[in-house]
């Protein structure tokens, strides 16, 4: 069995640490690689036969992962590295958002401390049909949707919103399900987490942390493409309304 590619937790926390280190290398025999060695090993989301394989993320596999970070930054001056666009795509994100991306790299090194990420089972669409997830990384995906599935939250936040005297209808397009399908769509609507993967942290979530979506907006915002993180309800819209007739863009 070959060594599995670097997911985007792995990245994220990867590079973190060279950030944290002023953007150079790590060599095998520092402290902080043998325990990011570690701590990749824990991680909830390899196969045992990945972990049984001695070289799966060993001190060696992580220092030359720091190596890859720094040689392909645009400010390095030497020769860069041989390195996937996963990669590349975590450079940048880390160059164009390092404050996020360490928030990522915190929220993923707590929940896997606290135990918390361990407890939550996989979700459906935590990795979506091309294999792709969100630049933040497939756990804290899975910590979100899991939030969102909670029936009891979902009954909470359509009881804020009745409560608040507004339409029960997706806050992107204003699909109405009960308007469109009489009484079966009375009641329904989705709810999505709208607060950044990395930002929402262990705390308990807050109704005003989740919007009201149709089914079709949700899997929009839930869309993952490499290198980006979740949309927002607002992003989304922005992104309908370039996309609208009449549209220039």
């Amino acid at each position: 069995m070959r060594i599995p590619a670097w997911t985007e937790d792995e990245l994220v926390l990867a590079g973190a640490l060279v950030v944290k280190n002023g953007w150079r290398e790590l060599r095998t025999g520092d402290r902080e690689v043998q325990e990011l060695s570690e701590l990749l090993r824990s991680l909830p989301i390899h196969s045992p036969e990945a972990l049984a394989l001695p070289s799966f993320r060993s001190p060696d596999s992580v220092s030359r992962k720091t190596t890859d970070f720094m040689t392909n930054h645009r400010l390095y001056p030497g020769k860069a590295t041989r390195c996937g666009k996963p990669t590349l795509l975590m450079i940048e994100a880390f160059t164009e958002r390092e404050a996020e991306m360490l928030q990522a790299a915190a929220a993923i090194e707590e929940g896997i401390a606290s135990g918390e990420l361990h407890r939550i089972p996989k979700q459906p669409d935590e990795v979506d049909d091309t294999g792709a997830t969100a630049i933040e990384g497939r756990l804290l995906v899975r910590r979100a949707l899991a939030r969102e599935r909670d029936p009891k939250l979902r009954s909470m936040k359509i009881k804020q919103v009745r409560s608040r005297r507004e339409q029960l209808r997706c806050e992107v397009c204003a699909f109405d399900f009960s308007l469109t399908y009489g009484e079966l769509g009375e009641g329904y609507i989705e709810v999505h987490h709208i607060t950044p993967l990395h930002i929402s942290g262990t705390r308990e979530t807050k109704l005003d942390d989740l919007a009201c979506l149709c089914a079709n907006c949700h899997r929009m915002c839930h869309r993952s493409r490499p290198g980006e993180s979740w949309r927002t309800p607002a992003a989304l819209r922005e992104r309908m309304r370039k996309s609208g007739p009449g549209s220039t863009h």
